[in-house]
């Protein structure tokens, strides 16, 4: 069984523009198959494939694979729960963007009606 590593305790992510699947491995303290296990489960995670099905991770992959790793390891959520946990962040984070994009065009809009007010 692998040891559970926080994630404070982990390597610095270099900065790559693509990772293969042992680096992954070593950044994240995870098991190749583990990881490849992960992408079946967690649909936010998509690694590029190329050549022979060969698997490439990019920084969000990693960043994803780290806060997989924490909910599983460090705060002993199932795989389901932490499935519904990232969904919930995503959906959350999509309504605050959106949020944000009425809100600036409202100030957009009020200020179009400045101008044809003069």
């Amino acid at each position: 069984m692998l040891e559970a590593i926080n994630n404070n305790e982990l390597p610095a992510i270099p900065g790559k523009r693509y990772f293969t699947i042992g680096e992954v491995s070593d950044l994240c303290g995870v098991k190749p198959h583990v990881l490849r296990y992960w992408e079946q489960e967690f649909p936010q995670l998509k690694p590029v494939k190329r050549r022979g099905n060969r698997r490439y991770y990019q920084h969000h992959d990693v960043m994803m694979i780290r806060q997989i790793r924490s909910l599983l390891y460090e705060h002993g959520f199932t795989i389901g729960g932490a499935r519904q946990k990232l969904t919930d962040n995503e959906s959350r984070q999509d309504n605050d963007q959106e949020k944000h994009t009425i809100q600036s065009m409202i100030t957009e809009l009020e200020d179009v009606l400045d101008i044809l007010r003069r």
